[in-house]
């Protein structure tokens, strides 16, 4: 390699290479694409597709021009990135279900709330709005500064000074390097009066702001239904998040029965998106008290929802749209901006507010004195014009005889070089417009405006009193109704009996020894259940009947329980599928039992070192997939048993390993819902084998086996009985010998 080539080569840590310009990148993201500056509410993006409209005279009493026209200018000469990137912000702009006052006014098809696309950009128009142009005004009046475009042949502003709200009235979204903002909508004249009350008294306090503002306004409408304490937290620091609700009425119709009318859905969901989420609602049963969803929107938004029957309560079926739909959303308040030092900061509803009247006086100012400035120069003009008509036969004489006449009228009459450069430049028709008095008038006018704009300048008084004035005009022009309403509703909405949505239908639940369930519809007999086909190498293990409302209990034994619901089982189709599946199972841990759970039942739950007590059915059902510990076991030792207590049960037999049996009081154990439970049993060598409930006055049964089906019952147990703990004695005659009560 050649020694210049070497010379570019430069010697770094490649961490500290990659963190540079890694960083270069997060700067160029946050301040020159994501974050909208606070002072006009605007990415780049947006001011660029604006300044571009302005320039093409895309005025709004002018006519439309093709949206192709004005991306090319803008990706040509301002923004050189991606064309579509670019057209979809100006879409945005022109889609009134997106700003709450859009700066775009489009012809052609711009998308919908339907979430459909807008078309090519050679196929529609567009112009600029009124709210536009007010953010625009005073560009010609030296307000701001301009900066040089990215390939140095044009200039664009660094920021409009328009009095206009625009960051909060329109909002804004963005995800940046390491941050993010998203701004809510509002209406402009609940700005306007927070900013004149925010003049009048500086020091106003938060709370005060957002009482006047109250909330956000989003185009779609929909209801607002966070309290006035969790607003005023999220305006407060600046996060936060709203809760907003589509607008939903009962219609009762003749007869007696009624439907659901949805005229506004929340801000950013598309309608036909929220249709197919209620649809698959009622394809999949998940909401059987609903039986339709029809969109009648036409111009107006109407979407009608019908109820299985009319008895249905009609908030429990909103409140339940609004669990599982997108009927309910929840939009996050982040109000990260750019400051006017370019610096991203989140603000306060009142810090915004205050930064963005910062600005407008700042603006004022500097208009007035760029005024100024063009007073000063026209008065100087005017002086040289009234020499030149006291003077005018020798100006001409001059004009006419002299080679170099400028020098001559600045000598003779002691004028500046402009003000003889406009003499000389004078048509000769302007000659008679030459009177003393006319500019006489004009020289005090403009002298009144001087002193006017000079006093300005100078107080900070009329300067408050001057924006106030103007914030009055802008919000007669475009201030309008809310169109999103404030409804608090109750911070924790009421339980939903989620068993009431799903369908009722009776069920077999099917459990192999190898893990795999199934659920056949209706209540099999034993013999249909023996039919079955099973895996190869597998058999049935327990089997029962069920409903589709009901949960079932899986008990496993790490000593952990698990809650499968009854309509989610895999149909009898095939072998059906592992549990494993549905929840979070050790394939090393085996299943020990599967049972209905009810709330009101109760459970005898033994573990094999001769430990147990009494749980509730209640106590057995969990969250999640990973379920929920009931049984601390001691080491080396697993949950046996898991039976139900038959009503009236007041006894427990206990058998073991080594075939001794006891029996004691049910009385004696105690009702935990976790824990490691008493001791029933002790034992020499071995463990607990079974344990079963029971009535005393019904005596102690077991099957004899075989296919006779006979059970023997031994009602006289007072050998066996024995305090808890005891080691018993060996069972009666005929007892099983696997050492199970069946």
């Amino acid at each position: 390699m050649a020694e210049s080539d070497l010379s570019s080569i430069i010697d770094t840590p490649f961490d500290a290479a990659l963190s540079e310009r890694y960083l270069v990148y997060a700067l160029s993201t946050i301040t020159a694409r994501s974050l909208p500056d606070v002072r006009d509410g605007l990415k780049p993006v947006h001011r660029r597709l604006l300044w571009a409209m302005r320039l093409l005279r895309l005025d709004p009493a002018g006519a439309y021009k093709k949206s192709a026209r004005v991306v090319g200018d803008v990706i040509g000469k301002y923004h050189p990135h991606g064309d579509q990137s670019v057209y979809d912000a100006m879409v945005r702009l022109a889609q009134d279900f997106a700003l709450r006052y859009p700066l775009v006014d489009g012809q052609g098809n711009f998308g919908n709330i339907d979430g459909d696309n807008a078309a090519a950009y050679r196929y529609t128009e567009a112009r600029l709005t009124p709210v536009a142009m007010q953010l625009m005004a005073g560009l010609d009046e030296g307000t701001v500064d301009f900066k040089a475009t990215y390939n140095g042949e044009e200039e664009e502003p660094e920021v409009f000074p328009g009095l206009f709200p625009n960051l909060l009235a329109n909002g804004a979204s963005g995800i940046a390097v390491g941050m993010a903002t998203s701004i809510p909508p509002h209406n402009v004249s609940d700005l306007i009066a927070a900013a004149i009350q925010l003049i009048e008294e500086p020091k106003t306090e938060d709370r005060e702001i957002v009482r006047i503002v109250q909330g956000p306004d989003f185009p779609t409408g929909g209801v607002l239904v966070d309290d006035p304490q969790t607003i005023e937290r999220a305006y407060v620091s600046g996060r936060g998040a709203f809760r907003l609700r589509a607008k939903i009425e009962k219609a009762v119709e003749k007869g007696g029965g009624w439907h659901l009318l949805i005229s506004e859905i929340p801000y950013g969901v598309q309608k036909g998106k929220l249709i197919e989420q209620i649809a698959a609602l009622i394809a999949d049963k998940k909401l059987p008290i609903l039986a339709d969803v029809r969109d009648e929107s036409a111009e107006d938004l109407r979407i009608v929802l019908e109820p299985r029957a009319r008895t249905v309560d009609s908030n429990l079926l909103e409140e339940s749209l609004y669990r599982l739909t997108d009927l309910e959303v929840r939009f996050p308040l982040n109000l990260n901006v750019l400051d006017e030092n370019r610096t991203p900061v989140v603000m306060s509803l009142k810090d915004a507010l205050a930064a963005w009247l910062k600005f407008q006086i700042a603006v004022l100012i500097r208009r007035s004195e760029v005024r100024i400035g063009k007073i000063d120069e026209r008065l100087e003009l005017l002086d040289g014009f009234l020499i030149a008509f006291l003077n005018l036969d020798r100006v001409i004489e001059i004009i006419r005889t002299e080679d170099e006449p400028k020098a001559v009228m600045m000598a003779e009459f002691s004028l500046s070089d402009r003000q003889a450069e406009a003499i000389l430049n004078m048509r000769l028709r302007s000659l008679r417009k030459l009177e003393e008095m006319e500019i006489a008038k004009e020289r005090e006018a403009l002298g009144k405006e001087r002193e006017e704009l000079a006093k300005l300048i100078e107080s900070p008084a009329r300067q408050r009193t001057r924006i106030k004035r103007d914030l009055a005009a802008v919000r007669d022009k475009f201030g309008d109704e809310r169109k999103t309403a404030l409804s608090p509703a109750e911070a924790s909405p009421r339980e939903i009996d989620w068993s009431a949505m799903i369908e009722k239908e009776p069920i077999t639940v099917i459990l192999s020894q190898r893990g795999w369930i199934r659920a056949m519809k209706g209540h099999l007999a034993l013999e249909q259940v023996a039919d079955l086909k099973w895996r190869e190498g597998d058999e049935p293990f327990i089997h029962f009947h069920a409903q589709t409302t009901d949960k079932l209990a899986l008990f496993a034994s790490n000593g952990r329980v698990y809650t499968l619901a009854g309509d989610k089982l895999p149909s009898a189709r095939g072998f059906g599928e592992p549990v494993r599946l549905f929840i979070d199972l050790e394939a090393e841990v085996d299943i020990v039992q599967l049972v209905v759970a009810r709330p009101d039942m109760k459970l005898l739950v033994a573990s094999s070192d001769g430990r147990g007590f009494v749980t509730s059915g209640e106590a057995t059902l969990a969250e999640t997939r990973k379920g929920k510990q009931l049984v601390n076991l001691r080491a080396g030792a697993t949950v046996a048993v898991v039976r139900a207590i038959g009503e009236g049960a007041d006894t427990v037999a206990v058998v073991g390993e080594n075939r001794k049996m006891v029996v004691f009081p049910l009385a004696e154990l105690p009702e935990l819902s976790r824990g490691q439970g008493v001791m029933l049993q002790r034992y020499r060598d071995g463990g607990l084998s079974d344990a079963v409930a029971f009535r005393s006055d019904d005596g102690l049964s077991w099957a004899l086996g075989g296919e006779s089906g006979r059970v023997r019952t031994e009602s006289d147990l007072s050998p066996w009985r024995a305090a808890r703990g005891a080691a018993g004695r060996m069972p009666p005659i005929g007892f099983p010998r696997n050492n199970r009560f069946g």
